[in-house]
């Protein structure tokens, strides 16, 4: 379902843009862009990013991690899970990093991240979000993510398929841990269920823009939809708009043409303004939440979106599923499909007490006591309410590293936040 036009071009929306000259506020932090939305949107600027190396030493790991598992006609690509490993030829340090929701394993975000780590002397393996069609495919147990207890006991079945791939090939001094964004929040999760099967021993374990409450912060981002001009019963027309002002510079098929000059040309045309920008971005997460529940949906068989038995080749087109699938909201995942499993699963299990577990609070007492963790938040990180990063605050104390700007992850990239995430994992 990745190929599909619609989900590519939305894509586009949240791929870093080359943003015109802002004024910063005078408070020592040179990341430009004082909006939360287009921060988010825009990234950080080339001349702001760190020079990394340009090659680094890398392969891919395809893990069979359930082995045995069929997979649906319509998944016939998906030979495993795909994770990227970067090594040392010396003896280092490997750190683990978990990407954020519907990302993959190579994410820009990711990519970036690894380069700063390996060109600093780590080993690093890079690993998709829990949310992302391959994982669901090949690495989940139960193929229905969003529960943060099970999704973390998956995610560590796969770092230790990982290890067991490469141990034989490099030295390793010790282990660390990070994520960004919903991979942030997991990561706390992975790193207590390491506390207890001791398998990697995480010396530290660092979480960049986490939701404190998975639950609330998928709340705010529904409530970007409310935004669009019209608000959200105006969504399949702002998302015509929006194609069709992309139409003029795009031509279906043409990938050759999709770069930094494209991405500056869009955004200097001014193709959408700024009361367009929190819409845009609801709209990318309604687009990768389908692509998860399509996947959920037929590996499950569940008749959620796809009628039961149904099964699709292939040859079938999945036009029909997914634009049925883009117009369900979290709400609707949670009511329908999240909750009714685990309330299954675990007899008298209440939707507030549900809710309650999808949050780093479940665990706090742990994290609490525990020196191993740091966190990197922003100021106007629109998923967190100010209640919420003050609880960072008090939780992590002198660990907490909050800038004052930056959106949702839109100065992961910057060279002062790579040089901290850096020397947090420095031994």
């Amino acid at each position: 379902m990745m190929h599909l036009k619609l989900l590519f071009i939305a894509s586009l929306i949240m791929l870093p843009l080359l943003p015109l000259p802002v004024d910063a506020a005078d408070d020592g932090y040179s990341y430009p862009i004082p909006g939360s939305y287009e921060a988010t949107i825009l990234g950080t600027p080339a001349k702001l990013m760190p020079e990394l190396p340009a090659k680094v030493r890398t392969r891919q790991l395809v893990l069979d991690v359930n082995p045995g598992r069929q997979r649906p006609p319509i998944f016939f690509y998906d030979e495993g899970l795909s994770c990227t490993f970067a090594y040392q030829k010396q003896k280092a340090p490997l750190v683990f990093l978990i990407a954020g929701a519907g990302a993959g394993s190579q994410s820009a975000k990711l990519m970036s991240m690894m380069k700063a780590l390996y060109q600093a002397g780590f080993h690093v393996i890079t690993l998709p979000s829990s949310t992302h069609a391959n994982f669901i495919i090949s690495a989940s147990q139960s193929s229905i993510p969003g529960d943060l207890t099970e999704d973390a006991a998956d995610l560590y079945r796969v770092m230790e398929a990982a290890w067991r791939k490469v141990e034989g090939d490099i030295e390793v001094s010790s282990f660390y841990l990070g994520g960004y964004s919903l991979g942030a929040t997991q990561a706390a999760f992975v790193a207590k269920l390491d506390e207890e099967q001791r398998v990697f021993n995480f010396r530290k374990v660092l979480m960049i823009n986490p939701a404190v409450s998975l639950y609330s912060s998928v709340t705010r981002i529904e409530e970007l939809l409310k935004q669009i001009p019209g608000g959200p019963k105006k969504q399949g027309i702002f998302f015509n708009k929006m194609l069709s002002k992309f139409s003029e510079f795009y031509h279906y098929g043409n990938f050759v043409a999709i770069n930094d000059d494209f991405l500056y040309s869009i955004y200097t045309e001014r193709l959408f303004s700024r009361e367009e920008t929190a819409g845009l971005i609801g709209l990318t997460f309604r687009i990768n939440l389908a692509g998860m529940i399509f996947a959920s949906d037929v590996m499950t068989n569940s008749g959620y979106v796809v009628p039961k038995n149904r099964v699709l080749s292939p040859t079938d087109s999945i036009a029909d599923y997914f634009l049925v699938s883009s117009h369900l909201s979290f709400f609707d995942y949670f009511n329908e499909y999240l909750y009714p499993y685990f309330q299954k699963r675990r007899p008298g299990l209440t939707r507030q007490a549900y809710i309650d577990s999808l949050s780093i609070r479940s665990i706090e007492g742990y994290l609490k006591s525990s020196p191993k963790f740091g966190v990197m938040a922003n100021e106007n990180d629109f998923i967190l309410t100010m209640g919420e990063l003050d609880y960072l605050r008090e939780l992590f104390g002198e660990r907490a590293r909050i800038y004052p700007r930056g959106g949702h992850l839109g100065n992961l990239e910057h060279k002062e936040n790579l040089a901290y995430m850096v020397d947090f994992f420095k031994p």
